[in-house]
């Protein structure tokens, strides 16, 4: 046969040009959408990567995407289209109208066989967005033991991840500085962790279900809400028509962690696919490598269901996607002796029980017009129901959380393709009943809103977003919430962005920091007119600056990027730590804003070796104004280096391949909150130590089918010595969990293997 290599996209010959990422219900008037397609040995028809599609006698075209998908500008002058791949029949239609194309090319009668190789980054920023667009792909997502939504950010310089408590297991996530709560995260563009979910969302959300994710810094679109104030995280889900039909996933690790995943998806109908997707995971064995009484990880287990309906009718113009997912957690941690059946609410062992159900129905419905393709609109709607009973100790925090969300929109154009915008409606529907110890806090959220986004695009060295949306809330009022970003490219393979956005969100005091729960600290409130627990709801402005360039060295891709971003809140609520024995919650009075540098280095040193670095400078302060007035936010490192090497073999035919990644972190000086009013034996330093942590992957592919990995976590065997303030004495007023800077059980080894059937 004939091994043919495509030309590197965005490179080469005038008829290629690098393709516009359009989602779902974006479509513009002088564009045409198709797919090239071929049949494979088995006399299947699947999708032509890397053939030519161009407009005969111009210099307009493009190449083939992965899935053989293409999106070529149209004028009514061109009538001719032209698809060519060596090894095939080069093809002409005759093209009158912006209708989607399907075409399969015929393979030349001499050649047995077309080999296509290819390379594609497991993550990248996107040059054609004019917002600050990180993609990372099922590949990236692969190179750690990312269990869960939580675990798929540790080979990303742009997301810190850390443990939030000692107790829990919990890893927290922070953006641009600032905690999970202040960005907007999505699944499949609706917000789905928020409210109940706060805390412990992020671990229901298994890593195989994700096919991406996205990563935007910064203010977001005005489409989404007006809840985003750092940022967006939007997880892109596996889908049934593109999932492998069988998937089986097993992994366990040294700190007794078992896992199972598996992918059930099936074809119902031409128009149908369905899928059913099923998560367990199991820690049923102790462990207390520190001996301070307390397990390491919590006990834990956890069932996750979820069905996925798929419908496609192209000539119609539709799609839909129906998702109904079930889960069930328990969590038990605590001092390794306790017993929940003879121990719980006494002073025997101090213990905890994390309970959550939560159940989940979403769907989704867009539809482009065949005839006027530049017009589209889409519905979004999902319902939820999250119950928690807990208790850490003596403290008890229930929870029960039912919500409701929808969303609509139309896009359509202004004169032509270069001014597009995005206009719909939008509501939320809120009921929260939270027990705190003996007192219950109810109440009931509801908002509606209105939104208009234009886009200006001349397919060029400018684009720019602006978009503003009003809102009525009956807890937060009437409000406007603008953003827009500009993206300018200066001279080739760069692109300058700046960015400004405002938000606003109701703070869920109590389940967003769950940790106060697991120590003595009193819980007080200090300000008590405003609508939310006697709080104001919390207002921030964002405003962002990136420049990115691509370049080459010695003929290897290179990209380097920086970032600076300030968060500055208008109010914010305030959560105090600075009184050991107690967490106040007031409202701002004073100055809190958060800046963020980052300089960020790719290099693709030889083929198949890649290295990221980043280096990232935080100054986050507020001021504390019942305490000790303006500090740096505890636990928050004001340098971090991060460096990620990774290296695949080259894949012969079919054959057995080799992946390596390593990923290295150093964490700077983080100020503890003030311990002053201890006794002398637990009082804390001003500042933690420096972390420093490696984590690294072996995989061997022996086939499309089967793969085994290895890994280890924490190689450097960091552990933060007496996580647990007063472990011995949990029951007196200075126990605390909370002043956790880096890992507390040191290295950590995993296995596991996927399988999976086509």
């Amino acid at each position: 046969g004939i091994r043919v290599q495509p030309r590197s996209r965005g490179l080469g010959d005038v008829y290629k040009r690098q393709l516009l990422l359009t989602p779902l219900l974006s479509i513009s008037q002088n564009k045409i959408e198709g797919i090239l397609l071929e049949k494979n040995e088995n006399n299947e028809t699947i999708g032509l990567a890397g053939a030519n599609v161009f407009w005969l006698n111009t210099s307009v075209g493009t190449i083939t995407d992965l899935d053989g998908s293409f999106t070529i500008p149209y004028k009514k002058e061109y009538k001719k289209l032209v698809f060519s791949y060596v090894g095939y029949k080069t093809d002409t239609l005759l093209i009158s109208n912006t209708k989607p194309i399907k075409h399969t090319l015929t393979a030349k009668g001499q050649l047995d066989e077309v080999l296509i190789s290819t390379r594609k980054k497991a993550s990248t920023r996107s040059f054609l967005s004019a917002t600050n667009v990180i993609n990372v792909s099922s590949s990236e997502l692969l190179k750690a033991a990312c269990c869960n939504l939580s675990e798929s950010f540790e080979t990303n310089p742009s997301i810190d991840v850390n443990f939030a408590d000692a107790i829990t297991g919990t890893r927290q996530i922070k953006m641009l500085g600032l905690t999970s709560p202040y960005i907007l995260i999505t699944t499949e563009n609706i917000p789905s962790i928020r409210g109940a979910s706060q805390a412990y969302g992020l671990s229901f959300i298994p890593g195989t279900w994700i096919s991406s994710i996205q990563i935007t810094k910064g203010a977001g679109s005005v489409v989404n809400g007006f809840e985003s104030i750092a940022g967006q995280i939007n997880a892109e889900l596996q889908k049934p028509s593109t999932d492998d039909r069988l998937f089986v996933n097993v992994y366990g690790n040294a700190n007794g962690r078992m896992e199972l995943n598996t992918h059930l998806n099936s074809k119902i109908s031409d128009k149908w696919d369905t899928g059913l997707y099923v998560h367990g995971n199991l820690r049923n064995q102790k462990f207390d490598k520190n001996q301070d009484s307390f397990l390491d990880m919590p006990l834990q287990e956890q069932l996750n269901l979820m069905n996925r309906w798929q419908y496609i009718n192209n000539e119609k113009g539709l799609v839909s996607f129906i998702n109904i997912k079930f889960l069930n957690d328990e969590k038990q941690t605590g001092q390794i002796d306790f017993d929940p059946k003879t121990d719980k609410f006494t002073t025997n062992y101090w213990g905890s029980e994390i309970d959550t159900r939560r159940f989940e129905a979403s769907a989704k419905f867009g539809y482009v017009n065949p005839e006027i393709p530049y017009q589209s609109m889409g519905v979004q709607a999902a319902y939820s129901n999250h119950v928690q009973d807990s208790y850490f100790g003596f403290n008890v925090y229930n929870i029960t959380h039912n919500s409701v969300y929808a969303n609509a929109i139309f896009n359509s154009i202004i004169g032509d393709s270069r001014n597009k915008f995005k206009t719909g409606i939008s509501a939320t529907y809120d009921d929260y009943n939270e027990l705190v110890n003996t007192t219950v806090y109810q109440r009931t959220e509801n908002s509606l809103g209105a939104f208009f986004e234009y886009s200006y695009d001349n397919l060029g060295d400018l684009n720019l977003t602006a978009g503003l949306r009003i809102d009525t809330d009956n807890l937060l009022g009437t409000f406007l919430t603008p953003r827009i970003h500009l993206r300018y490219t200066p001279w080739d393979d760069s692109a300058f962005r700046v960015s400004a956005g405002r938000g606003k969100r109701s703070a869920n005091i109590f389940t967003e920091n769950q940790k106060m729960f697991a120590s003595s600290r009193a819980i007080n409130i200090l300000d008590t007119n405003g609508s939310v627990y006697g709080l104001d709801p919390e207002i921030a402005w964002n405003y962002g600056v990136s420049f990115s360039q691509k370049f080459t060295v010695f003929e290897k891709k290179s990209e380097v990027t920086f970032d600076y971003y300030r968060t500055d809140f208008v109010n914010q609520i305030v959560v105090d730590w600075e009184n050991p024995r107690e967490v106040n919650f007031y409202n701002l009075k004073g100055e809190s804003y958060a800046n963020s540098f980052q300089a960020e280095l790719s290099i693709n040193i030889a083929e198949g070796l890649d290295v990221r670095t980043a280096y990232k400078y935080y100054d986050v302060k507020t001021d504390y104004s019942y305490s000790y007035g303006k500090l740096d936010n505890p636990l928050i490192p004001k340098d971090r280096v991060f460096a990620n090497v990774s290296y695949e073999t080259k894949r012969k035919d079919k054959g057995a391949q080799w992946k390596f990644d390593t990923t290295f972190n150093w964490l700077g000086e983080q100020r503890f909150s003030s311990t002053y009013g201890n006794p002398i034996a637990y009082k804390l330093p001003e500042k933690t130590p420096t972390v420093v942590t490696l984590n690294t992957q072996i995989t061997k592919v022996f086939s499309t089918s089967f793969e085994l990995y290895l890994g280890g976590e924490n190689l450097t065997n960091e552990k933060q010595s007496d996580p647990i303030l007063n472990s011995e004495n949990p029951f007196e007023d200075t126990f605390d969990t909370t002043f956790v800077y880096g890992p507390i059980f040191g290295v950590s080894f995993y296995a596991g293997l996927r399988y999976k059937i086509n």
